[in-house]
């Protein structure tokens, strides 16, 4: 197990920044509800406070749907019957 860096910076009240060691992102939101926008795409949380209790829902940016994508069908192969040298 590493070690790592994660910074929380308050930029205004219901804003941060989030930094760490590879990557950052900015949290709008408070106590209950809150948003996190970054490379990866859209997080939001609703929590009921001082239960433990959360719901949280992730939305996929458009460059890693699209990455995902081209790796599907770049991995999909040919059948090989199709290309038999006895044909």
């Amino acid at each position: 197990m590493g070690f790592g860096f994660r910074k929380s910076i308050k930029i205004a009240p219901g804003v941060r920044l989030n930094v760490g060691k590879i990557k950052s992102s900015l949290s709008i939101g408070g106590k209950g509800l809150t948003t996190n926008v970054s490379k990866r795409g859209l997080k939001s949380t609703v929590s009921i406070p001082k239960t433990g209790l959360s719901y949280t829902t992730e939305t996929a940016s458009l460059s890693a749907k699209e990455k995902v994508s081209k790796k599907t069908t770049a991995n999909k192969a040919l059948p090989s019957h199709r290309f038999s040298k006895n044909q």
